[in-house]
């Protein structure tokens, strides 16, 4: 679990194809890696992954073809920058909220632009995500943890959110590189997901009908 709060900007530095899915060197740049050991998990963009090689400067992890499926990390270059995050521990302060480096979906910047010290972003998410997303309601972008403004649906079914990203966010994270085009990496809040999910089996249980048996049971019929 992460809490959506970047502590580093690190770079991706080499790219190996491995029978079908991919491995991955990351710079980690000023984040400490002092304390971790193999095994542990860094989001990275918002992608949770599994550090398998440290060589001293960063680390290495393997991506599977269920996490290129639903990112962008096949777009990924040498030299691109990169949001990171180690775990949380159960010392560490939730700034953000309950992030679990599942990534739901990729989204799109639609519009940029300058509101006095911040910067407001539109980003289009896909129908199948919109239904999770909510006004004041928390999303992850590239792993940050950011607070939903305001929502516009598409005519598509697709969902047009609204972000004011402060300066401190801007300047920690690689945010300040988005432009218009541009692809991030979207998780919706999870207690939306099971919420949504408890209702699903809710609904599909059986309801009891008004029977001689119920009536008997509580105490109605003898």
């Amino acid at each position: 679990m992460f809490t959506g709060i970047i502590e580093a900007v690190g770079k991706v530095v080499a790219s190996q194809s491995k029978q079908g899915d991919i491995r991955l060197r990351i710079n980690t740049g000023k984040l400490d890696l002092s304390d971790v050991k193999l095994g542990d998990s860094i989001a990275t963009n918002g992608v949770c992954l599994t550090v398998v090689e440290l060589p001293g400067d960063g680390f290495w992890a393997d991506v599977s073809k269920e996490s290129i499926t639903h990112t962008n990390i096949m777009d990924w270059k040498n030299g691109k920058s990169v949001n990171l995050e180690q775990a949380l521990t159960l010392a560490t302060r939730l700034g953000g909220h309950m992030v679990t480096g599942h990534v739901d979906g990729v989204g799109t910047i639609m519009s940029r632009n300058e509101d006095a010290r911040s910067v407001r972003f539109k980003i289009k998410a896909s129908a199948e995500l919109s239904k999770y997303i909510a006004a004041k309601g928390s999303i992850t972008v590239d792993g940050v943890s950011l607070t939903v403004n305001d929502i516009e649906d598409a005519t598509t079914g697709a969902t047009i959110f609204d972000l004011n990203i402060v300066p401190h966010t801007v300047q920690e994270t690689i945010i300040k590189d988005y432009q218009v085009g541009h692809s991030v990496h979207l998780e919706v809040d999870v207690i939306a997901r099971y919420l949504e999910r408890m209702m699903q089996q809710n609904n599909d249980q059986p309801k009891p009908g008004i029977s001689q048996a119920f009536l008997a049971q509580n105490g109605f019929w003898k």
